[in-house]
């Protein structure tokens, strides 16, 4: 391709950007990855349910795979920057296509959670450095020991206090996931009135899942059901 070619590519993928359109379709396709991630990283985590021998043996797995482990990372890091810009973008398109709210707030599909979207989101990021402090390099979690998650895990949850912000933070992780699914089908064209509820369940269901999944392990160790 010469470099005329990648130049008029390149106009019009930056055209296509600067409209909203491109925008919300910068952040379903990386809430696609996001979402992805987070179904992932549960379904690892329930493996503490398994016993210590389990979990252990599937973090070592994923070390002994370091330039795989890295891609991963470098990926979600990019649609993490790429998913938080586009979303403060639309904000301030909207911001200043309507500088002045509504004298009565609409009822929108999504409710309470599409309406804490901007301040939950950076909620949701500050926790998740927190976590990977706690739990993957171990810098607030202390005694820590390397790839013995199953430990760290109980030594980190018997805290009361980092199991509420932990559990908090899935809650909230709820209301953005659920908020988050259903803008992409409706991004996507997925909105129609036969499809509506079934759409609003799906987005409820993965929503619930992930929240209840997660919360799930913190409340476990404080009952004193994984020790």
């Amino acid at each position: 391709m010469s470099s005329s070619a990648v130049s008029v590519r390149l106009d019009q993928a930056t055209r296509f950007y600067q409209a909203s359109i491109g925008k919300k379709v910068v952040m379903a396709v990386t809430g696609v990855i996001l979402f992805g991630y987070v179904l992932g990283h549960l379904l690892g985590n329930l493996q503490i349910y398994l016993g210590p021998e389990q979990i252990n043996r599937y973090a070592e797995f994923l070390h002994s795979k370091p330039a795989l482990l890295w891609v991963v990372r470098l990926l979600l890091l990019t649609a993490v920057v790429l998913h938080v810009t586009a979303s403060i973008q639309l904000w301030i398109l909207k911001q200043r296509a309507r500088p002045v709210g509504y004298a009565k707030e609409e009822n929108v599909p999504a409710g309470y959670a599409s309406r804490t979207m901007l301040w939950s989101g950076p909620i949701i990021a500050a926790f998740v450095v927190f976590h990977i402090l706690h739990l993957t390099t171990g810098s607030v979690n202390l005694p820590y020991r390397e790839l013995d998650v199953y430990n760290n895990v109980v030594n980190g949850f018997r805290i009361p206090a980092v199991s509420i912000a932990y559990i908090v933070a899935m809650v909230l992780l709820c209301m953005h996931l659920y908020h988050g699914v259903w803008s992409m089908f409706q991004t996507v064209g997925f909105s129609h009135p036969r499809y509506t509820p079934l759409l609003k369940r799906l987005a409820a269901g993965f929503a619930i899942f992930i929240a209840a999944g997660n919360i799930s392990i913190p409340v476990s160790v404080m009952a004193g059901l994984i020790r």
